[in-house]
């Protein structure tokens, strides 16, 4: 076996791949108007039985994942407001649906985590441009840097238990 495919079986333990993940449960969860924990568990399950759709996690960027999508169960109706208050000109209807979910775990984790805004930006950025439209980046981009504006002015949110972990993998 090539180094290349040694290391491509290796599990990934990078912050930005447990949010891809949880993206992309996300995603597939609003697709089929299915329970979000549901799909994130069958995905999880399929990972660990080697289907390629999913890159591997390691176990730590599994339980990162699932604190995203946990939060963002708990909390959608708040990062909702939040997002409406912030994006201005656009409906949720009127997004993209990969924009949306890119926009919506970014703002729970800038919202309820002690996670630095930056190194959560970049990540949402990237997923939005690898997933999304021509514009998605810079479309994500901007709804995020002024959300931490106002958020960086807001009096703080209390943070989710676990969440204020150190982001030295991006």
């Amino acid at each position: 076996m090539t180094r290349r495919r040694e290391k491509a079986n290796q599990p990934v333990g990078t912050r930005r791949a447990a949010r891809e993940f949880a993206f992309r449960a996300l995603f597939q969860a609003d697709r089929g108007d299915l329970p979000l924990s549901d799909v994130f568990t069958r995905a999880e399950g399929e990972m660990r039985e080697g289907d390629d759709t999913f890159p591997q996690l390691a176990p730590d960027a599994v339980t990162f994942a699932r604190e995203l999508v946990d939060g963002l169960v708990t909390h959608r109706d708040s990062i909702d407001q939040t997002l409406r208050q912030t994006i201005r000109g656009w409906s949720f209807d009127q997004m993209a649906q990969t924009d949306l979910n890119v926009l919506r775990l970014a703002t729970f984790e800038m919202m309820y985590t002690g996670t630095a805004h930056p190194p959560v930006i970049e990540s949402a950025v990237r997923i939005a441009r690898k997933f999304g439209g021509d514009d998605s980046g810079r479309f994500v981009n901007g709804v995020l840097a002024g959300l931490s504006r106002t958020l960086q002015t807001a009096p703080a949110v209390p943070s989710v238990e676990g969440g204020a972990e150190a982001e030295a993998d991006e």
